[in-house]
């Protein structure tokens, strides 16, 4: 049996484009997509921190260093300029791969520029102000 577990997340990004008569659905930089372990053409998650949006959609690549996000076509109405979101994908493994997996997290600052690397999906970026996922409130 397989099921989905967490691949790979660019966290924190900031949209740079959302053009909704654009073909194609998310554009992400180049270099992100190589940090993450995203390929072209990937089916991803979009999950907007801004809204609370999320869509699944696809992925194409985009200019290495420009640090583009760009929503892309009907996604366009779930995502403007400037909105904070998570960029997640997934991997179907077996229960014995699942042990061993670790997932890629990559930090962005505002610019979409790479600030850390990280295998735990809870791991806040330090002096983020961000609280872990995994602590329960009050804790």
């Amino acid at each position: 049996m397989y099921f989905e577990t967490l691949k790979a997340k660019i966290h924190r990004a900031t949209v740079t484009q959302s053009h909704l008569n654009y073909v194609g659905s998310i554009t992400i930089d180049a270099d992100l997509m190589e940090a993450a372990g995203i390929r072209r053409h990937e089916k991803i998650d979009l999950v907007n921190v801004t809204n609370g949006a999320r869509l699944s959609t696809y992925v194409i690549e985009g200019p290495r260093g420009s640090g583009v996000i760009g929503v892309n076509g009907p996604s366009a109405r779930q995502a403007q300029v400037g909105d904070i979101v998570l960029l997640v994908s997934y991997a179907s493994v077996t229960p014995e791969e699942a042990e061993e997996f670790v997932p890629k997290v990559v930090f962005v600052d505002a610019n979409n520029k790479i600030t850390g690397f990280g295998g735990d999906p809870a791991e806040v970026p330090p002096g983020s102000g961000l609280i872990r996922g995994d602590q329960v409130a009050g804790a």
